[in-house]
């Protein structure tokens, strides 16, 4: 008997476990499969609904008593760049960007390895080997980029001891309107650098020279130290409510529980949000 793969995305949700992000909350999320001729169309009307991707996989969190998690986005024809950025930028004059094709490198394993050790020993990602670093770079059915920051050594003193040393990576889906930010990794030793908003503000760069209009930063969480930062970007828009709307002042996000069974409206909302799947 030959089986089809079904045109439509199939939804499904993850057992409970706790949550990354709330102390004491658990988390779910609602993924589907990404692939086939469809999947770049598929990743760009779920980007735009709140998901994100994760190799083959879009995912949302589904969680049964929160929605504390919204995707994050800036619009990049209405950002400036605050004073500290500013200053950021400047400091930071000696960083070169190479982007590549999908491809990992034992150098970019290496700065992932020591990035989880001093960042984020007790994660979920700490146990990855080579091989699952390379599968989450190279496994993708989408537009895909890895972008690197390297140190030129003009400025030993601010970034590196040496030439030509790797300080960050950011891999990064192209999407029809704008580019998402899938996962970033950066040199611990250069904390002062602040990476992290760098390579963020590089992207809206990236993004204005392309006439793309957004740069998706993944989740924000309100009360989440770790998510703090994506709120100090002007232009920032969270996904609330099944719409994008202003941040406002983040901190009138409070974490409210939402009883909420998403189950059985999952396909209901897929239709609503993906027609074109549908017909």
């Amino acid at each position: 008997m030959r089986h089809t793969v079904p045109h439509a995305p199939q939804f499904y949700v993850t057992a409970p476990q706790p949550c990354p992000y709330l102390h004491g909350r658990a988390e779910r999320k609602l993924f589907t499969a990404l692939h086939g001729e469809n999947a770049a169309d598929l990743n760009n009307a779920l980007s735009r609904q709140g998901f994100r991707r994760s190799q083959n996989v879009l995912y949302r969190p589904s969680c049964e008593s929160c929605v504390a998690c919204m995707s994050a986005r800036i619009r990049v024809a209405d950002f400036t760049t605050s004073r500290t950025q500013r200053r950021l930028l400047r400091r930071n004059e000696g960083l070169r960007r190479l982007a590549t094709s999908a491809w990992a490198t034992e150098e970019q394993f290496d700065l992932f390895r020591g990035y989880l050790d001093r960042r984020h020993a007790d994660g979920g990602m700490a146990d990855m080997d080579i091989f699952e670093f390379a599968a989450m770079i190279e496994e993708t059915p989408v537009k895909t980029r890895v972008i690197e920051y390297r140190c030129d050594g003009r400025d030993p003193q601010k970034l590196t001891d040496g030439d030509d040393h790797l300080a960050a990576v950011c891999l990064t889906d192209v999407l029809d309107d704008g580019l998402s930010l899938v996962y970033s990794f950066y040199d611990p030793a250069l904390q002062a650098a602040s990476l992290g908003t760098h390579i963020i503000l590089d992207h809206i760069e990236i993004a204005r020279a392309a006439k793309l209009p957004y740069v998706y930063l993944g989740y924000w969480v309100p009360g989440s130290r770790k998510m703090d930062y994506k709120s100090r970007f002007s232009a920032l828009e969270i996904y609330k409510g099944g719409v994008w709307q202003e941040i406002g002042d983040p901190g009138e996000h409070s974490n409210e529980a939402h009883p909420l069974s998403v189950d059985p409206i999952v396909e209901q909302v897929a239709r609503i949000a993906l027609p074109q799947f549908y017909r």
